[in-house]
């Protein structure tokens, strides 16, 4: 399964979320949507209004999430 984790930068949560998804030893990409505006776009379009929003498979979620990060393991 991909993840991806959108972000921007300074973002606490983001970090937050990183570091749990390396905890768990799992493998994910970064898009930074400050930078990628089709990343932006595609994030408001799922109807969330802040960062992280993390893709794993056909879930998603936003915020600092360790249970579904968990749940992922």
């Amino acid at each position: 399964m991909s993840v991806t984790v959108y972000s921007k930068p300074a973002c606490v949560q983001c970090t937050a979320t990183t570091r749990a998804l390396d905890r768990q030893g799992i493998d994910y990409r970064i898009v930074d949507i400050s930078e990628d505006a089709d990343a932006f776009a595609l994030v408001q379009d799922l109807g969330y209004r802040q960062v992280p929003v993390v893709i794993a498979g056909e879930q998603h979620w936003a915020g600092f999430r360790p249970d579904m990060i968990g749940a992922l393991a």
